[in-house]
């Protein structure tokens, strides 16, 4: 390609100075064949995105977030600051999808692995009466547990440095901070209550002869007070204080978790059990492993009556994590799910790789 052709090449006012800057340099050509070179690249990435962007203009917003989720976990590789952690066993039995009036103890179980969560009561800072809490529940109740989480495993500590306020809590998750009755303040200011004030058994079976029942609250100590604004009504302290056997278990058993996926799926309850059980699942299989539906009905189905309407959900929902994850070796059939096993640097949480051993020279 001549020097003229080249240069018809190169429109980016930048690039253009480059060109004048290297004129009379006795390898211009070379230089100019390089510049030329970097707004071709330019060109194509433009091209990529408005491509890119024509095709998000048709989806919907979720569509869209999913998709754009997926571009960064392809193109930007895992950090430590995008990795949380959540316990394991919460990981396969998770909590209620929905809230379940009237019910103080929630039960599931899966494979070897069994949780159940008691109710229970917290002070009014208000009233100095002890009352009733619910159950948690819902995509909102595992955020809360997924930071918390983190936090312990991060800092080392059952006792952890957490927001100021529930408001600098739900910032950190990416939500918007809104009140009154129906704001996202209200909503995780009750899932963080009602785990504060719950109790859980965590059941672990080693298949054969050995079994081990942990009973725990997660929390030993949380701080409540009154604040004067009416849209936030009760803070809660920069500290929260782990059961020292649940902290325990939890460092032995966390599994880590990539937020910008979870945040893809904040709002559904299912879909982040589904991201927490297959980052666990798929680290684990050697072979090709198969599930029922019926065995995926007791797993994800609790808010579905008949297998039937769960299918439909459950083959959405999973649709919905591929388009974030297409590599993921997950398939359906009529039959039920079919794990495959996973090239480790396509798992959702990709393994840390091991540190070079250092090479000591030999004598010579």
């Amino acid at each position: 390609m001549s020097v003229d052709e080249h240069l018809s090449l190169i429109r980016d006012a930048d690039l253009v100075e480059e060109v004048e800057r290297a004129r009379g340099h006795f390898m211009f050509k070379t230089i100019l064949e390089h510049i030329a070179h970097k707004q071709t690249l330019r060109d194509a990435e433009q091209m990529r995105r408005t491509e890119l962007d024509s095709r998000r203009a048709a989806m919907s917003r979720d569509q869209r977030r999913r998709d754009a989720v997926r571009e960064v976990i392809e193109n930007t590789p895992s950090s430590p600051e995008n990795i949380q952690h959540i316990h394991s066993v919460l990981a396969l039995c998770g909590l209620p999808y929905r809230e379940p009036k009237g019910e103080r103890e929630f039960f599931r179980e899966y494979g070897r692995n069994t949780l159940s969560i008691m109710a229970g009561r917290l002070k009014n800072p208000k009233t100095g009466q002890m009352e009733v809490q619910g159950l948690p529940y819902g995509p909102k109740a595992r955020l809360v547990l997924l930071h918390l989480c983190t936090e312990a495993v991060r800092q080392r500590s059952a006792k952890i440095e957490v927001a100021d306020s529930l408001s600098g809590f739900i910032k950190q998750m990416g939500f918007p901070v809104t009140g009154g009755e129906r704001g996202t303040l209200r909503q995780f200011k009750e899932q963080l209550n009602r785990l504060a004030a719950c109790t859980m058994q965590i059941g672990l079976w080693d298949g054969a002869s050995r079994s081990s029942t942990l009973n725990v609250p997660p929390f030993r100590q949380l701080d409540i007070w009154l604040t004067g604004n009416s849209d936030q009504g009760l803070l809660w302290s920069n500290t929260v204080q782990f059961h020292a056997d649940f902290y325990d278990n939890l460092i032995q058993h966390a599994l880590p978790v990539d937020i910008r996926a979870a945040r893809a799926f904040a709002g559904s309850a299912r879909k982040l059990d589904m991201l927490f059980w297959m980052g666990y699942r798929l680290r684990t299989v050697q072979r090709p492993l198969r599930l029922s539906w019926d065995n995926l009905h007791k797993q994800f189905g609790s808010d579905n009556a008949s297998i039937r309407s769960f299918k439909q959900a459950f083959k959405g929902d999973l649709a919905h994590i591929k388009e974030v994850f297409p590599k993921l070796r997950v398939s359906l059939d009529d039959s039920g799910m079919i794990l495959l096993p996973t090239d480790p640097n396509e798992l959702l949480v990709p393994p840390k790789r091991p540190k070079p051993e250092k090479q000591i020279a030999s004598a010579a």
